[in-house]
């Protein structure tokens, strides 16, 4: 039962509750009898809701949820996941990852480690995370990919809240992405740091950032990746958002997507278009968003 969880505040004028939390989450994916299925555990507020099969018993969609709905300063989450030979999960969440205001400096953190086994596919599409005024965060995702193990990921990140009059004018949020031996991200964006935030080699006053990945656990052949970049580019071409995004290959077995925009909704409906299109190119498999996406 999660009915005794309390939803975290909502803006920086309530209430923050004096507890810090800490909370762990371990899934366990793998094929039986030609069904994917999940096997999970959970300390604290994390939870894997039931398992859905819009697509056939193949592939298993899941909801992750965090019933507090964000963490202050000390609050951890930790995500461990683990994909069997040939299993393939899709895990998205039903909201946005909030990193409130952490008045006392300490960080609040968010974990994901995921190990997937030759054949097994993953795709990690939760929604974004907000950064409100005067957090301290770190959120962190990485992926070890076996040989022949696919990864589509993406990451979203907002900063401040615009619509509310809340910028994002003091405070940090730390990315760290990272395929263990491959291929790493890090980067610190302080809202103090004028030139990153608003100079054209940084955010260029933009204050939503995404990124979508197609990661293998070997390198991609060269035709394979050409057909998939051409894809997705002649998309961001035709996009609002043209001169805000680009597709590239950071290394030979990963494929990365830029994109910047003042708020979120572009930035999801673009990546969307770009995950399908990936999946259709790359898996020959349609576009089957989670439900969750259309409520």
């Amino acid at each position: 039962m999660i009915a005794d969880l309390q939803p975290r505040p909502g803006s920086e004028s309530d209430a923050l509750p004096p507890k810090e939390w800490l909370a762990r989450l371990k899934a366990d994916y793998r094929v039986d009898r030609g069904r994917c299925v999940v096997s999970h555990e959970h300390q604290g507020p994390l939870r894997l809701l039931k398992s859905l099969y819009p697509e056939g018993d193949g592939l298993c969609h899941s909801v992750l949820v965090h019933p507090p709905s964000g963490l202050v300063g000390g609050d951890t989450l930790d995500i461990q996941l683990t994909l069997a030979p040939a299993a393939h999960a899709l895990i998205t969440t039903p909201g946005a990852t909030r990193f409130y205001r952490s008045p006392q400096g300490a960080a609040a953190t968010q974990r994901v480690a995921a190990r997937l086994e030759a054949g097994a596919r993953l795709e990690w599409l939760p929604l974004e995370a907000i950064a409100y005024p005067g957090c301290e965060a770190f959120n962190e995702a990485r992926f070890d990919l076996a040989p022949g193990a696919e990864l589509l990921a993406w990451d979203m990140t907002a900063l401040g809240l615009p619509g509310a009059g809340q910028p994002f004018d003091h405070g940090r949020f730390t990315q760290h992405l990272a395929l263990p031996g491959r291929w790493l991200e890090r980067g610190t964006l302080d809202a103090k740091d004028g030139l990153l935030m608003d100079g054209d080699l940084g955010l260029a006053g933009q204050r939503c950032m995404g990124t979508l990945i197609f990661a293998t656990g070997e390198a991609i052949p060269r035709e394979r990746r050409e057909l998939a970049l051409d894809a997705v580019r002649t998309i961001l071409e035709a996009s609002a958002l043209q001169k805000m995004a680009g597709a590239t290959a950071a290394q030979d077995n990963v494929l990365v997507i830029r994109v910047l925009a003042p708020v979120v909704e572009p930035v999801f409906n673009l990546l969307k278009s770009c995950w399908a299109t990936w999946r259709h190119e790359l898996w020959d498999l349609p576009a089957t968003p989670p439900r969750l996406w259309s409520m």
